[in-house]
Parts: C-alpha cells; sequence; structure tokens
C-alpha cells in the first residue's frame, strides 16, 4: 500500500456487523410451465402435421365441415384467413350443458348482427378428466345441425390451433 492510501484511510473507523441487514435475493420470475408445454405440443403439431390443406381436411383429427352444395374452395378459404374473425366466444369452464346453451345463444346473436365469420374456443382438453377435448367433440354434433352455420374448420395456430374452430355462417340478406 502506498503512503498516501495510508494517509487518506487513517482515521477511518469499520462498521459493525451487527447492524447490517441481509437482504433477501429477489425471487426469481416464474417459470411458465404449461405456456411451454402447450408451444412445445404447437411446434410438434405443426411439424408432425398435414403437409396441405386438403390432407389436413382428410386426416379426420381437424374438425371441419361443410354444408352440403358448397364448394370445397368456401373451406379452403376459411382456412386461410379469406374472412376475419368478427367475434369470438371461449367455452373455457364451461360443462356440456353451459357449452350448448352458450354456443347456442352466440350463434343466434351473431346471425341477428350479420356476421359472417366468427371463433368458438373449445379448449385442448388439458383441464378434463382424460385431458381430451370433450367439447371439440361435441361441437362436432351440434355445428352441422345449426341452420346458420356453412362451414367450419379447424382454426389457424394465431387464432387458437386445435383449440378453436372457425366458423362461416350465412350472409343476411
Amino acid at each position: 500500500m502506498s503512503d498516501e492510501f495510508r494517509k487518506a484511510v487513517a482515521g477511518v473507523k469499520p462498521l459493525r456487523h451487527g447492524r447490517r441487514v441481509r437482504l433477501a435475493q429477489p425471487a426469481p420470475a416464474p417459470v411458465a410451465a404449461q405456456r411451454r408445454r402447450d408451444e412445445a405440443a404447437a411446434l410438434a403439431e405443426s411439424l408432425a402435421g398435414p403437409v396441405s390443406v386438403d390432407d389436413a381436411l382428410d386426416s379426420g383429427e381437424e374438425l371441419s365441415y361443410l354444408r352440403d352444395g358448397l364448394s370445397r374452395q368456401v373451406l379452403r378459404k376459411l382456412r386461410r384467413g379469406h374472412w376475419s374473425v368478427e367475434d369470438g366466444l371461449d367455452l373455457h369452464g364451461m360443462n356440456r350443458e353451459q357449452a350448448a346453451l352458450a354456443v347456442a345463444e352466440f350463434l343466434r346473436a351473431c346471425a341477428a348482427r350479420g356476421l359472417r365469420c366468427v371463433r368458438i374456443v373449445h379448449g385442448k382438453g388439458r383441464g378434463s378428466h382424460n385431458r381430451e377435448p370433450v367439447l371439440k367433440g361435441k361441437l362436432r354434433k351440434w355445428l352441422p345441425q345449426r341452420d346458420e352455420v356453412l362451414a367450419y374448420c379447424q382454426a389457424p395456430a394465431a387464432h387458437g390451433g386445435s383449440g378453436a374452430v372457425l366458423l362461416l355462417l350465412k350472409s343476411r340478406r
């Protein structure tokens, strides 16, 4: 040590250790484990999924429907986002009965408002008993029975992927 430094710190007394408070390290940010699993599943699904839209429609895994008399081109356009989604319904947390009533009321309201393209989020079934999408299967039965539904297909990833469905409704004339 230099003499100048010794002179500069000559009158300094050490702090007492007993009065110091140790601050706890801030807790690390929580890890969104379910989001990470969802993203990994979506990536795996996209890598292993059908190559073309037609293959996807014929695979049986994707929820899709086209009313008799309409061209398959309508379904392709719906899948590719030709119509913008004007409204949506989220069925998360609903049981079958609640979902059935919500879907019926939602479709009635959409038809009354003259909406053409809407989305229904049914979920991927991760919260259900067998981790199977129960409401997805119910929608497969309910939607074709509705007069206002012309077509529906699985939503693209940006709109919910396999956990949602896009619907094309009759236009109000």
